[in-house]
């Protein structure tokens, strides 16, 4: 199985650790790229005014302090992927805590899509950072559109003949969609808060569920290969799942949660 995340916005910036190594990330193969964008980020922010390099960020003026941290990637400390990502959704997933055979499961089924970095695994060491998906940085262009045209082979390589759950937020599901092939075996899942009889999507809430549920799966250990038996699978775990039909990015799969 590979379950695929967005990155955090938030992140804790390591205070000690040794700089940045690109070729000891996962996916070697993406080393060029990831070096290439390196260089537009950290140009960027060297050469540029602070407030012209927070605002092609999209950042606000003040804070230039992101700018600045940018500037310095090539030597700044490093930590693993899943100490480094503090959002809402890695708060709830807590892959600290894992013990065992669920942390080993971790390291093996989860993949972040990254702006910088386009595809990581939890334990690569990265510094913190800011680059959202939808910045356009010079010499790449948009960034979604740069690794969308790299990323295939990595995915296709990560999930081999299993199941892909794609829990990615709109912006970094464009990194990668899966060929008409693939999408048979792509599950992607939405988050419904259900209120009073109506369904929408939260976002802190559908977040924080997403981090809940990849944990159950991590600790439950199971790894359906269809969509089908996939949604089965979370319905045995207490989930309440409503499995749609296959399109062309895959299967969609709502999870419908009332009480957060």
């Amino acid at each position: 199985m590979l379950i695929l995340l967005p990155p955090s916005e938030g992140k804790a910036s390591p205070r000690r650790g040794r700089p940045l190594d690109l070729p000891s990330l996962s996916f070697p193969d993406l080393a060029p790229h990831r070096a290439e964008v390196l260089d537009a980020l950290v140009g960027l922010c060297t050469a540029s005014p602070p407030q012209d390099a927070a605002q092609v960020l999209g950042l606000g003026k003040t804070q230039t302090e992101a700018v600045a941290a940018n500037a310095r990637l090539v030597r700044a400390p490093t930590a693993r992927a899943d100490q480094v990502y503090a959002g809402v959704l890695y708060e709830a997933l807590d892959l600290a805590s894992l013990e065992g055979s669920a942390r080993r499961r971790a390291s093996g089924w989860l993949a972040v899509t990254s702006g910088l970095f386009g595809l990581l695994r939890p334990t690569d060491r990265i510094p913190a950072y800011r680059l959202s998906g939808d910045v356009a940085l010079p010499r790449i262009g948009t960034v979604s559109t740069y690794w969308s045209r790299r990323l295939d082979d990595a995915v296709r390589a990560a999930a081999g003949h299993g199941l892909v759950v794609d829990l990615r937020s709109t912006t970094y599901a464009s990194f990668w969609r899966p060929s008409p092939e693939q999408a048979r075996r792509v599950v992607t899942v939405r988050v419904l808060h259900e209120v009073r009889g109506a369904r929408q999507v939260v976002s802190h809430f559908n977040k924080a569920t997403k981090g809940r549920l990849v944990r159950s799966l991590l600790e439950d250990g199971d790894a359906p290969h269809t969509a089908a038996r996939f949604a089965d699978h979370l319905g045995a775990l207490g989930w309440k799942v409503e499995l749609g039909t296959g399109g062309r990015h895959g299967t969609r799969l709502d999870v419908v949660v009332s009480d957060l």
